[in-house]
């Protein structure tokens, strides 16, 4: 006898069927080729999360070493002059400084300098 299971296995193909809305070709439509796209686009969303984080990383350092430059410092002396002087600032919040207020982001260079 044929088992057709149901409520739980369509609510499962829906839900890989929603994730795949938008796709191109039988990649949208058909459950099996639908399934290998949804993965396939899972892993590619995780590696760009990953991908994103490097980015920002590496463009807070441009503008940091920028804004040090201009202060008279580079910014390897600056990064471990901070560490020595017990200035806890991340990459994030010391970009944001050079940009938003290039007077305070002066005041801790000379810090750090120091």
């Amino acid at each position: 006898m044929r088992v057709k299971r149901g409520f739980k296995a369509r609510r499962r193909r829906n839900r890989v069927l929603k994730l795949a809305k938008g796709f191109r070709g039988r990649r949208n439509g058909c459950y099996k080729r639908a399934v290998e796209a949804v993965e396939r686009s899972m892993m590619q969303s995780a590696r760009g999360r990953r991908v994103r984080r490097r980015d920002f990383r590496s463009l807070w350092i441009a503008r940091i070493n920028a804004a040090a430059r201009i202060n008279g410092v580079s910014y390897s002396r600056l990064i471990n002059g901070l560490k020595k002087a017990s200035i806890a600032l991340d990459r994030k919040v010391l970009a944001d400084i050079a940009i938003a207020d290039p007077q305070a982001f002066a005041a801790i260079a000379k810090r750090a300098a120091a």
